[in-house]
């Protein structure tokens, strides 16, 4: 190795680095941010030179897991979980319909409904004959001691501090840790206490070169801290004067010039479009801004029912809600849940809320643009959209916080679930290209029947690609559609996942510039 081409091309980053630590230190990030003040995006650069150019290499790699405190969880540890205070109140002021526990603890009625769910499956609470709440055993109570006492775990972190708190596992009893992943955000579970993550500690150790190169640097007196880049005001304040110049390799191969392509996943997506409106569909869009009346009280979906909980929700911090929804469609969905209007159904037999209706989210699915196209819809008719939708997701291979999803409809007298599975089959075999397929019955509560589509990924095995059916009755006439309407909505960044032969879906998203340009080239 060429020890002084090296010197003269390292960067401030590099020769400080090299200076602070000598052969058989470790060498880490969090030791670079206590002790050189470099940040995260400083060590990952410094770490990445160094380790390229062979002068530093990886010596040991730790995963960690930790939890860290959501929205949700901070509010419970000071206000209290619901479970807690409706606890706490039926032993202050007796039995209590859960109604009056909704009004008097000022919580939703999901809240109330899970909460007490959860502490009856407990053996805690139950119901008398007056459908009231009452305590069952109070001897069963240790579970919300427990939740308590992991909740306080993170109060002295959260003392004058708005930012999240972060325990890791190691910090964690056995027990509590399986507690607090009982408790945190997981896919189809709705809302959760902790988020979960995993993070990576590598260490890293100078190298016999790495060694040649740090002598080199403090035999020269090279700190790091030379001038690189000459400007006005470092000649006008006399800075040169005092400071060294950086080195400066000539024989440095120049950049390669690269010429701008499209995105591969860019072109799948493209790909997909046009073999949609090669078929006849028509393309529908929308805000990413939506209510929750269209993103789930027009598909029938219960406002106060777990149903909802497979759509785990962002709302929108301002505005909290849209001033109006459109009529007629509000008066006759809100009569839907509340008698069947009618569609001849019994509906959900609640009192329809009209102001929980206009609250704002980030839509969850693309059905909503599906709703949304119904009342003005040609009969017959095909739409179709490539829709970006929002859910709170544990990431990993298969999952994304927020994801692309192809929604569509199809309307007609004649159509029937024989034609929804040929539309499941073209998107599976011919846009997918899995080899194997298969269909099973699913549930969605606004499709009757339900057909869920699964594919075998080499790598993977097999996942789930979306789900679809026929909308029931209770979504389409209030929404003026008496016919038959198909409907699906499947996960395109999956599909690309096989057809591109990629085993992670994050790989669809990667910062890797040369990972995208070698998939571009294949």
């Amino acid at each position: 190795m060429d020890v002084e081409t090296y010197v003269k091309g390292l960067h401030p980053l590099e020769i400080k680095l090299l200076r602070k630590y000598k052969s058989g230190n470790k060498i880490t990030s969090s030791g670079l941010i206590s002790e050189l003040s470099y940040n995260l995006g400083q060590c990952n650069q410094a770490f990445s030179w160094l380790s390229a150019k062979e002068l530093i290499e990886e010596t040991k790699r730790v995963k960690r897991v930790e939890y860290e405190l959501t929205g949700l969880g901070r509010e419970y540890r000071e206000k209290g979980t619901p479970e807690e205070r409706i606890y706490q109140l039926i032993q202050e002021e007796g039995a209590l319909s859960l109604p009056e526990l909704a009004v008097k603890l000022v919580l939703e009625k999901r809240d109330v409904g899970s909460a007490f769910g959860s502490l009856s499956k407990e053996g805690l609470l139950s119901l008398n004959a007056d459908k009231q709440v009452m305590i069952k055993d109070e001897s069963r109570s240790e579970k919300l001691e427990s939740r308590r006492q992991l909740l306080d775990l993170f109060g002295g972190e959260l003392e004058g501090n708005t930012e999240q708190a972060t325990i890791s596992e190691t910090e964690l009893s056995p027990e509590q840790a399986e507690l607090a992943s009982s408790l945190s955000r997981k896919r189809g579970t709705g809302r959760g206490l902790f988020r979960v993550t995993e993070r990576e500690e590598v260490t890293y150790g100078i190298t016999a070169e790495g060694e040649k190169v740090r002598r080199l640097l403090i035999d020269r007196k090279i700190s790091g801290e030379e001038i690189g880049v000459i400007t006005p005001e470092v000649i006008k304040s006399g800075e040169w004067r005092e400071k060294g110049f950086r080195g400066y390799n000539l024989n440095i191969p120049p950049l390669r010039v690269l010429l701008g392509r499209k995105n591969p996943y860019v072109e799948f997506l493209e790909r997909l479009k046009d073999k949609l409106i090669s078929l006849g569909f028509e393309e529908f869009d929308g805000p990413l801004l939506e209510t929750e009346f269209w993103n789930s009280d027009a598909l029938f979906m219960p406002q106060f029912h777990s149903a909802r909980d497979i759509h785990d929700v962002y709302h929108i911090k301002e505005p909290t809600h849209a001033k109006e929804i459109e009529q007629p469609s509000l008066d006759q969905v809100a009569a839907t849940h509340e008698d069947g209007w009618k569609t001849g159904s019994r509906g959900w037999r609640y009192r329809f809320d009209r102001d929980f209706t206009r609250r704002m989210i980030l839509r969850s699915h693309g059905t909503v643009l599906s709703a949304r196209t119904l009342p003005k819809a040609k009969i017959p008719g095909k739409y179709f959209g490539v829709v970006r939708c929002f859910r709170y997701d544990r990431v990993d291979a298969t999952h994304l916080a927020d994801f692309y999803q192809t929604e569509g409809i199809v309307l007609g007298e004649d159509v029937n679930l024989r034609t929804l599975l040929g539309l499941l089959k073209m998107f599976a075999e011919e846009v997918a290209g899995a080899e194997e397929v298969k269909y099973v019955p699913g549930y969605f509560p606004f499709t009757e029947p339900s057909v869920e589509v699964h594919i075998k990924h080499p790598e993977l095995g097999w996942f789930e690609l979306g789900g679809s059916g026929i909308f029931r009755p209770e979504v389409t006439e209030p929404l003026g559609i008496k016919v038959p309407v198909l409907a699906w909505g499947l996960g395109i960044d999956r599909m690309a996942l096989v057809s591109m032969g990629l085993n992670d879906l994050r790989d669809l998203f990667t910062q890797d510039i040369e990972r995208v340009r070698l998939r571009r080239r294949k």
